[in-house]
């Protein structure tokens, strides 16, 4: 176990921590990285269960709704890994999980 890492606790869970854009942060109210307990196997899919359980109000903005698709202007990052395209079933790497890096949700810019 490394130093920054978090061992599971006595209801399976660890601790992920989560880096939000500020719109989302706005609109859930936190300030920071946001940290959330988290079932293991940790995917994205588990994360965002559990931050939208955490703030309901960012429930719908980071995944649809009624197809839990992502929303195409989120993106995720773990790691330096880009897993939006693989979010639902891949599990997270190590730096994610024990502590050393946050799970990153980008939001994304378009214009012409």
């Amino acid at each position: 176990m490394t130093s920054g890492e978090h061992p599971p606790g006595p209801d399976g869970t660890v601790p992920i921590r989560v880096a939000v854009p500020q719109h989302l942060r706005t609109l859930a109210d936190v300030s920071g990285d946001v940290v959330v307990a988290v079932p293991t196997p940790v995917t994205v899919a588990a994360v965002v269960d559990a931050l939208e359980s955490a703030h309901p109000a960012l429930a719908g903005t980071i995944r649809d709704r009624d197809t839990g698709r992502r929303r195409a202007m989120i993106r995720v990052y773990a790691d330096g890994e880009d897993y939006s395209d693989t979010w639902t079933g891949a599990t997270l790497p190590d730096a994610v999980v024990d502590g050393r890096e946050p799970l990153r949700l980008v939001g994304a810019i378009a214009g012409g």
